[in-house]
């Protein structure tokens, strides 16, 4: 299925003079709206291919209906995304989930659709078809090499298809590690793991990244070999200047304090891209912003700041991505959710007087300090986002325009009921 231009149009038509109520408003007392609303503008986050099928549990999976079938039919459906939003105009890849066929053709239709090609992600944490030797004992850190060769192959495989698409990083996820005590060396896995990330860094182009992706638990749980960000970092900054720390919101145990990690990643500058999400527990997956927002405005607090300090572009100096599981909720009603949250989170950060908060700091007071977070956070920045998508040619309410255009109606009478994301 395809918006067209008049569809969006006529939806902002109904909407312009409320809107415009609003965004005066916000005009009125916010000096520097014009810039935030440039900056939005420019934002773009990547969505991953693996989410616009229904996700699941370790109990079961409950499929949704007009799922997209094939990789091109992915793509599509950020196409309607980016065309609601015009902030999702970029796709991560999941290799071999979504091992494109003919990438000249792929490359052809994202471009049609002003869909660009964020970082690849290669998979050693499941067993694929036909595959000669298992990762149930790990990958890159296994005590057999023909295992570890396998891994690093793939990787290279992985860089490969993200050349002939136009990508410029890889992301490694591990889900290496232990379950019991005693049953790894943890040295002698430090070693391998580095040993196989070294090749595949090895393989990388000039103008390429590779995030080294950690997370604190599951599926092993005594032990994970790239467990949290201080063994991200050592890995990375053993690796090279190519090398970047990725964060996933869900990747921390319960309190973690995330925003103090960004900010030592940025000062080191070593991180290098988000997966972002939301969860209650730990890895849970939850849409953007669904559980504790002000987490998000105080992560985005740190990245405006931290970004400002070393002169990065906000738009482009990092890689933005999402990464959820949507078990009980339309997946593409979850993303746009989740896409506006992000939104939200960057434009209040970009509310907060820095020298005034600098100033409280260094006067040690505490009260104001506070003060002028939350009168940012607490500050109703929707009509800016919605301006943002209005001068973008997106829709003011994209939610409700894709319910009212019945588009997941639209995609299972052209898909079926029974249709079953790839990958998943």
């Amino acid at each position: 299925m395809k918006l067209e231009k008049y569809q969006i149009e006529e939806h902002n038509h109904a909407h312009r003079s409320t809107h415009q109520q609003r965004i005066d408003y916000v005009r009125s007392w916010v000096s520097n709206s014009d810039h935030i609303i440039e900056k939005l503008i420019e934002f773009q986050i990547a969505i991953p291919s693996w989410a616009l099928g229904t996700g699941g549990t370790r109990f079961g999976r409950f499929a949704g209906a007009g799922e997209p079938r094939s990789l091109e039919e992915k793509i599509e459906d950020i196409g309607l995304l980016h065309s609601l939003n015009k902030s999702s105009g970029a796709v991560s890849l999941h290799i071999p989930w979504d091992i494109p066929k003919n990438p000249k053709a792929i490359k052809a239709l994202a471009a049609q659709l002003d869909i660009k090609f964020d970082a690849v992600n290669s998979n050693t944490f499941q067993d694929q078809k036909g595959q000669q030797h298992s990762y149930k004992f790990g990958s890159l850190q296994h005590v057999d090499k023909t295992t570890r060769d396998q891994a690093i192959e793939h990787n290279l495989e992985v860089i490969h298809y993200g050349k002939e698409l136009g990508s410029s990083s890889i992301t490694v996820w591990l889900s290496d590690g232990s379950s019991f005590p005693g049953q790894l060396n943890f040295r002698k896995a430090f070693e391998n793991t580095l040993d196989g990330l070294q090749k595949i860094y090895g393989a990388l182009p000039d103008d390429w990244k590779m995030f080294v992706e950690y997370k604190a638990f599951e599926p092993n749980f005594y032990s994970m070999t790239v467990g949290d960000w201080g063994q991200s970092l050592l890995y990375a900054s053993k690796l090279g200047p190519k090398a970047y720390t990725l964060v996933d919101l869900g990747h921390h145990l319960p309190n973690a304090n995330i925003e103090q990690i960004v900010s030592l990643l940025l000062m080191e500058g070593k991180l290098g891209g988000f997966h972002f999400n939301d969860s209650k527990y730990g890895d849970d997956d939850l849409t953007v912003g669904s559980i504790n927002p002000y987490q998000l405005f105080l992560i985005f607090n740190e990245l405006v700041e931290g970004m400002d300090a070393r002169h990065m572009n906000h738009a482009t100096g990092l890689g933005w991505m999402i990464d959820a599981s949507h078990n009980v909720k339309d997946p593409l009603e979850d993303l746009l959710q989740s896409v506006e949250a992000i939104m939200i989170a960057y434009a209040q950060a970009l509310l907060i007087d820095q020298k005034a908060l600098e100033y409280a700091r260094q006067k040690n007071d505490v009260a104001l300090a506070q003060e002028i977070l939350q009168v940012a956070y607490r500050t109703d920045v929707r009509p800016l986002v919605a301006e943002a998508r209005l001068r973008s040619g997106a829709a003011l309410q994209p939610l409700e325009l894709f319910r009212t255009l019945k588009v997941r109606e639209h995609l299972i009478k052209e898909r079926g009921t029974q249709t079953v994301a790839t990958g998943l």
